[in-house]
């Protein structure tokens, strides 16, 4: 198959992680795939670096005119039969870049907020394209609600790949002591970008309210956006003296996960959480919110915790049952990895595939 992959982000998270983790799959399967994401992002660096063709939109440029312009003669010269939007912005440039051409068009939704107008966005998803992918289930009720046709939904989650080994106990001591932390302390982690929706302030808000009852525990908030540096979270932190360190986008999520004994993701919002997804691989058990899809992979009383969102006490208090009980912490841990299985990354790519072949009417699809 020849498929375009389309995404506006600038930055480098979880939808983006996913795009490449189903190139880089689809590539192995002989596919011939094009990325089209904006000059300058992260995506088009990584792609570029990885060895895919990329297709830059152009900066400067209103609306993406010039950008959709050039990209419509590429895909007359180039019949492309799929293109696969992995954001809102980047359906709308596919419609437009492809309309009246004889491709199949699909769209990824992978977040949770209902639109201002419901009419326009049945009449996005509805008209102009074939297939819309929902992440989790509770996506694919968010859409039917709206409108869009029950067919026109597949509910296919967000993948991660599983190693077949962990690393041993005396591995994840060095990896501590290398990253300055010793066997006593009780770390704790987070990974997204600093946005009202993650719920950052709400493990902050907890961090305190547990300071004397654990004075071990150091929580790990990773990544970027713009709450980061704003002076209610920065004053917060340095009122805690050490107790919560933010930190910038890692570059080895592996590792930072392996130094964690317990997962949080206080989020508002969240269409299924794939971080989350990430720590259960790597046996780390999980806190989250009681919202969005996170229950669809968070399983209360064998894999995790789940909290009531913007709760700091509820989740103070998970994380109090979690640090005074290392056995049933490991037990969750185990479990976690078990679970995940069932989102591994083969799963995804193999159901994405599956998905492109039946719209091409093809008869090799399963």
């Amino acid at each position: 198959m020849k498929i375009v992959h389309f995404d506006t982000a600038m930055g480098l998270r979880g939808g983006q992680q996913q795009l490449l983790l189903l190139a880089r799959g689809l590539h192995k399967r002989g596919h011939d795939q094009l990325i089209v994401s904006p000059e300058s992002s992260a995506l088009e660096s990584q792609a570029r670096q990885e060895g895919f063709r990329v297709f830059s939109l152009p900066p400067h440029d209103p609306a993406h005119a010039h950008g959709i312009f050039h990209l419509r003669q590429q895909l007359i010269a180039e019949p492309f039969e799929i293109l696969h939007s992995h954001d809102g912005r980047g359906q709308s440039i596919a419609w437009l870049a492809s309309c009246g051409l004889p491709v199949r068009r699909v769209a990824s939704r992978r977040v949770t907020f209902l639109p201002r107008s419901a009419t326009l966005h049945r009449l996005k998803y509805g008209l102009t394209c074939d297939a819309v992918i929902a992440v989790s289930s509770f996506v694919r009720q968010q859409l039917i609600h709206v409108g869009l046709p029950e067919s026109k939904i597949e509910v296919i989650p967000d993948g991660a790949e599983i190693a077949a080994e962990l690393p041993s106990a005396e591995t994840r001591l060095q990896l501590r002591a290398a990253w300055g932390f010793g066997r006593e302390e009780f770390l704790l982690g987070q990974v997204g970008a600093f946005t009202w929706e993650k719920g950052q302030d709400v493990a902050i808000e907890a961090a305190a309210l547990l300071a004397n009852k654990l004075p071990k525990a150091r929580w790990l908030l990773a990544g970027d956006g713009p709450l980061r540096s704003s002076p209610q979270i920065r004053v917060r932190v340095e009122e805690l003296g050490g107790r919560v360190r933010l930190m910038d986008s890692v570059q080895d999520l592996v590792d930072f996960l392996d130094l964690l004994d317990l997962f949080v993701m206080p989020s508002r919002a969240e269409g299924l959480g794939s971080s989350v997804l990430l720590a259960m691989t790597r046996g780390v058990p999980v806190v989250a919110s009681r919202v969005g899809g996170l229950p669809e992979i968070v399983k209360e009383g064998d894999t995790g915790w789940l909290v009531p969102p913007d709760s700091p006490s509820a989740l103070a208090d998970a994380v109090a049952a979690a640090a005074r009980d290392r056995a049933l912490l490991s037990k969750f841990g185990s479990n976690a990895r078990e679970c995940a299985r069932q989102f591994s990354s083969d799963i995804m790519l193999a159901r994405t595939e599956a998905l492109y072949l039946r719209l091409l009417g093809r008869s090799d699809a399963p």
